[in-house]
């Protein structure tokens, strides 16, 4: 009996034991549904911040998209007024430059033709614009023709008598008007025109030579009188 009575307060001891483990386990579980609950919430948090920051960022790169093709409708109106005001400034300069000689004496005045092995005048062909000992403009017109369209540069000269490895060098033509193809030359040095007697143009393959080494064009005398006044 005595041993029976212990046994069964073993088992009311052990049963008491379970009781407090069970409740430490019980405890244990709500615990951790409630951190459960907290994590699940901050996610949901974390998410909307989430979707927040990339609808944001989805905007900042529309709107930065809209600023790029701002800035560059921009640049191209700018860049189309900078044509235009470098276009204005050039037609200015030649009504300058067409006033002054308009206005000058001892103004000579020529048209200038390339001749043809028959005769006839061809392309390209030019006008002389001299002030004497002043100035010379010289415009010439459709110097890209097909038969030169490979050289590289129109070269003036001015002649010193009838040797032509004597001339003076004048300068390169550049190209005044891509759409009616004309080209110029502008020389303002009284000392140099002083030493010529006429002015010709040749195609020089390479750049720009020392001395006439490609075929002439145009050629126009200048040792006349003036013919406006």
């Amino acid at each position: 009996m005595n041993r029976m009575k212990e046994a069964q307060g073993r088992l009311e001891s052990d049963q008491q034991s379970g009781e407090v483990g069970k409740q430490d386990l019980m405890q244990q579980r709500t615990e951790l549904a409630q951190q459960l609950d907290i994590a699940r919430s901050n996610s949901q948090t974390l998410q909307r911040e989430l979707d927040s920051l990339t609808q944001q960022s989805a905007q900042d790169a529309a709107h930065a998209k809209a600023l790029e093709a701002k800035v560059n409708d921009l640049a191209r109106v700018l860049g189309d007024r900078e044509t235009a005001i470098s276009q204005q400034e050039q037609l200015l300069s030649h009504d300058r430059d067409i006033r002054e000689l308009m206005g000058a004496r001892d103004l000579y005045i020529a048209e200038v033709y390339d001749v043809g092995d028959n005769g006839a005048t061809k392309k390209p062909y030019g006008r002389v614009f001299y002030t004497k000992g002043k100035s010379l403009i010289f415009y010439a017109y459709d110097l890209d023709q097909e038969t030169t369209k490979r050289a590289s540069t129109f070269q003036a000269w001015g002649r010193r008598g009838p040797d032509r490895q004597q001339a003076l060098n004048l300068g390169i033509f550049y190209e005044d008007n891509a759409s009616k193809k004309r080209w110029v030359l502008k020389l303002d040095d009284p000392k140099r025109l002083a030493q010529i007697d006429a002015v010709f143009v040749t195609v020089e393959p390479n750049g720009r030579s020392d001395k006439p080494s490609g075929k002439s064009l145009l050629f126009a005398y200048l040792r006349v009188d003036p013919n406006h006044p």
